[in-house]
Formats: structure tokens, sequence, C-alpha cells
């Protein structure tokens, strides 16, 4: 099946929408949806606690038409009555997704997928929205297979370093389901593999704004095991483009969104070096990676359905990513692995080069 409907950056066509909620919208994707919704000219109400967004982010936007932030957060039993709408979409994004963040918060991180969905789906329910629910590759946990189908149901520790991540996700899923069928709600579930791009924090644990800010600081980037471990990469612009596109469908089920690019972190650190012209030297522990296995998105249904493949290769999107990057460095630890941080086992000291 061709394409359905797209929304280019530029705004050609008016979408669908008059009035659109972003929760974590002052988040990396958050801010990125936002500032495409207020280019195509929808209003949009931005809504955030700042736990693991920044101002900073959606700043630029305060002067556009229609754009409006709300700090609130929307775990609080109050937070549905302190967002006015009506709105005809809702975006939801309020739930940690950078790994590092959610070790360091997996309470806030279990409310989130909790609490802060069943209230981003009364809100949704209230106006007769449709709702879109941004889930993560950390539903598979550590896959038995690859590439992950949607249909995959993964294998997850529910007490295992990265459960809050997982099983906040997993829980998220389950209740936008349950509501769709108890009440009806218009509402899907897209599960995200491998984003970035700019405005993502160097500190929360995924590996491109690591090695970028380390290289930039011309510090030592330092590597688990040999280098070979595989990151599936998806440039935030095309992951826009599809999320807007599930957005605009009828779809209730989970669809897979992610790059085809896989690159070795050996040869993303080499990249990122060369485009910032750093001084850096790419070392490897040699210890052994304990990490999970990679994910890797099937993403045959949202070819399928929607005609949505990306369009930015990876060495592009690296290349936006360097130019847009601003803030400090990181320590010199190793790189966040794919999908949690390094296993204390994997840190015992640089190696030879890689």
């Amino acid at each position: 099946m061709g394409p359905t409907r797209t929304f280019p950056a530029a705004p050609v066509a008016r979408p669908p929408w008059g009035r659109a909620l972003v929760t974590g919208g002052a988040g990396f994707l958050g801010s990125h949806l936002c500032e495409r919704l207020t280019g195509l000219g929808v209003a949009v109400d931005c809504v955030d606690n700042l736990s693991t967004g920044g101002a900073e982010n959606i700043a630029f936007l305060a002067a556009r038409p229609g754009f409006r932030f709300l700090e609130h957060d929307l775990t609080r039993p109050d937070c549905v009555a302190a967002l006015p709408g009506p709105y005809d979409l809702v975006l939801h994004c309020a739930c940690p997704a950078g790994p590092a963040d959610c070790r360091r918060l997996p309470l806030e991180t279990l409310d989130a997928g909790s609490a802060g969905t069943r209230h981003a789906l009364a809100v949704a329910h209230r106006d007769r929205a449709r709702l879109l629910f941004a889930s993560a590759s950390a539903v598979y946990g550590d896959p038995l297979v690859s590439p992950q189908r949607e249909d995959h149901p993964g294998d997850v520790d529910p007490v295992g370093p990265d459960s809050a991540r997982a099983e906040a996700h997993r829980f998220a899923e389950a209740l936008v389901t349950a509501h769709v069928a108890a009440h009806g709600t218009d509402a899907g579930i897209v599960r995200l593999f491998g984003t970035y791009g700019p405005r993502m924090r160097a500190d929360d644990g995924r590996p491109v704004p690591a090695l970028v800010a380390r290289a930039l600081a011309g510090a030592p980037v330092t590597l688990a095991g040999d280098g070979r471990r595989t990151h599936c990469l998806c440039y935030v612009d095309d992951v826009v483009d599809g999320v807007l596109l599930l957005a605009a469908s009828r779809s209730v089920r989970p669809v897979n969104l992610g790059g085809t690019d896989v690159v070795t972190e050996a040869e993303l650190a080499r990249r990122v070096i060369e485009l910032t012209g750093s001084t850096s030297r790419v070392m490897c522990t040699g210890a052994a990676d304990a990490g999970p296995r990679p994910h890797l998105p099937d993403t045959g249904l949202v070819r399928e359905l929607f005609g949505w493949a990306p369009v930015i290769g990876w060495e592009e999107g690296l290349r936006r990513t360097v130019a847009h990057r601003t803030g400090p460095p990181l320590d010199g630890g190793p790189v966040p692995g794919p999908y949690e941080e390094i296993a204390a086992g994997s840190a015992a000291g640089p190696g030879p080069g890689c």
C-alpha cells in the first residue's frame, strides 16, 4: 500500500487538528513534535513537569501563535482539570525514556507510565480526541528474536536494572489497550527505536549524545567490549513524520517506528570524532558486553499501512546533531549501551584502541 498522508516540515497543507496537547512536550521528542505542529498551524498546549525535559527546548516556540507551555505534573490527580482543551489530538510522551533517567527516577517513571497515562487518556476521552502513546523498544526487553515484530511478546525481567523503564511502557500500553476496549477511546501506540537528534541531553544514558559531548570536549571515548556492539538509529525528523502519520490514522494496534541503519559503536564513534574535528581517542574496555541483545525493529507494518520509511541516513543525521549540540560535556566513563547503561562488569577500564 502506498503512502496515505504525509506531513512534511514545510506547512504546505493543514493537518486535521485545531489544537493538540503534547505531554512531555519540553523533552527531546516532545519538543520536536511541538515545533512541527506549530509550524503546521496547529495550536499546541505543551505540558511538562521539567523533571527530564528542559524549558530551553521550547523557549523559541513562545512567540509562535497558539503555543502555550503548562508546567504541570501529569501524575497528579488535579492535572486533568488544569488542561482545559478542548483538544483534537493528544500526543502522550510524558514518560522518561533515557535509561539513565529511568534508573535515577524509577518511581517517577512508573508513576508516569501508570497515573500519567491514565490522566492523558482521561483528557482524550473527555474531548473525544485522538491519543497516540509514544512507547519504546524497551517493551521487548532482552528480545528473543531479531528483528522484533509487533507481535513479539518480549522477555522482560520485572526486577532487573532496567525494569522501571520497560514495565512503565508495557503497563502504559496495556492501559491504552484497555481504555480503547472499555470506553471506545480513539487511541494508538507507536513503539520507537533508536531515536536521536538535536536536544537530547548528554547525560540521559543514550549513546549518540554521550559520544558527541565527549568528542566536543576532546575527552577519551571509551567503548565497552570490542566496539562491535550495534545501534539501530532513526533521526528525529523521520520519527516525527511517522508519529504524525499514525496520529492521523485510526490505528489502535502497536506499530514499530525505527530506522534500518545498523551501525557498530566503533563506527559511530569514529564518525562523530570526524564530524566534530575532535582529537578524542577511541578506547575499548575489552571486557565482555553484558548488556541485552540489540533492539532492531521490523518496520514492515508501518511501511505496508502508511508507506512510511526513514529518509535521513545515519551520517546525515549525525551531521545535523553535531551542528546543534550544546551543553556541558560528560565525564570520561564508558559510552552508554544501546538500551541501558554499561553493566558494572564492563567498566574495567580502557583497553586497546578499537
